[in-house]
């Protein structure tokens, strides 16, 4: 788009393409995901099922196409060697804002089955969406406050069981299941206020990717940890849209799984629990040290 000049106008521009597209390929999604809700037979929903997740792969790609071909970011991406369509993979990640997401479905659609993000279980009763995620079996999680377990002792531990139900469906078909361990979008004032002991990250927290670790045992293919990194300057999707993020680095590492034949309980177990936690810390340091070096890095010179 090389008439449109950075800003607003280009924004716009992205914007409605974003929601033609979106209408194009979300308004036959939600039908099908109505008749999947009414037609409650088993084999109709695993058809079905298959169905709306290659609808939502297209959205992706033509998004993800569209986007590239029309702002001057430079997309870094590296270490997608090996990976398997066919595979189960656990995915971990920094979040820094809402173009994470974006980076994430537009580096991995395709090379690794789609990615199921938990949701909050308020947001399963958003107008449309909630439905479209329902559909795709994105698993929905409910977050029980220090306040409200004081007060109702009985929700402790179902977070833990509602993460192990989300589970189980996925162990019939292949999977990836995304998890942002440090639970929110990393800021300053986060950090500072939660007095996390990283440059560029929050405190990681363990217990979500543990459950799913526990509930899919050994058919997880490995862990895939990904690093997003905004050397130039980062934003949100609008300033993305506008033209204003130079360049997106996503890096991907692939990890064995820790502590994959140790027996433990992460909720019960304290051994187990620190040893988790101990290598999550480890991991978290690494990936702090890992974006000082590509915070620091030179833009490509272009050829």
């Amino acid at each position: 788009m090389p008439k449109i000049p950075r800003g607003p106008v280009r924004g716009s521009v992205v914007f409605l393409c974003v929601v033609l597209n979106t209408l194009a390929i979300g308004v036959p999604l939600v039908i099908l995901a109505l008749l999947r809700l009414v037609v409650p037979v088993a084999g109709w929903r695993r058809l079905t099922g298959v169905v709306l997740v290659r609808m939502a792969e297209g959205w992706i790609a033509v998004n993800t196409a569209m986007l590239r071909a029309t702002q001057p970011t430079a997309w870094d991406v590296r270490g997608l060697d090996g990976l398997r369509p066919d595979g189960w993979y656990l995915v971990i990640a920094n979040h820094r804002s809402w173009v994470d997401i974006l980076a994430l479905q537009g580096t991995l659609n395709r090379r690794v089955p789609f990615l199921k993000f938990f949701i909050k279980d308020e947001l399963r009763w958003v107008p449309v969406l909630g439905l479209a995620w329902w559909a795709l079996d994105m698993p929905f999680m409910k977050r029980y406050s220090k306040e409200q377990l004081a007060r109702r002792p009985e929700l402790r531990g179902t977070d833990m069981e509602a993460t192990k139900k989300a589970c189980e469906k996925f162990r019939h078909h292949p999977t990836s299941v995304m998890n942002f361990v440090e639970g929110t979008r990393f800021t300053p004032a986060k950090r500072a206020s939660t007095r996390s002991p990283y440059r560029h990250l929050l405190k990681p927290r363990a217990g979500g990717i543990a459950f799913v670790m526990e509930a899919l045992g050994p058919i997880l293919t490995e862990m895939l940890d990904v690093t997003i990194a905004y050397p130039q300057g980062g934003g949100g999707f609008w300033d993305l849209a506008c033209g204003r993020i130079p360049r997106i680095v996503v890096e991907v590492r692939r990890r064995t799984l820790p502590l994959r034949n140790a027996a433990g309980d992460y909720t019960a177990d304290d051994d187990f629990r620190g040893r988790f936690q101990d290598w999550l810390a480890k991991v978290w340091a690494e990936k702090d040290s890992r974006l000082d070096e590509l915070l620091g890095e030179e833009p490509p010179i272009p050829r």
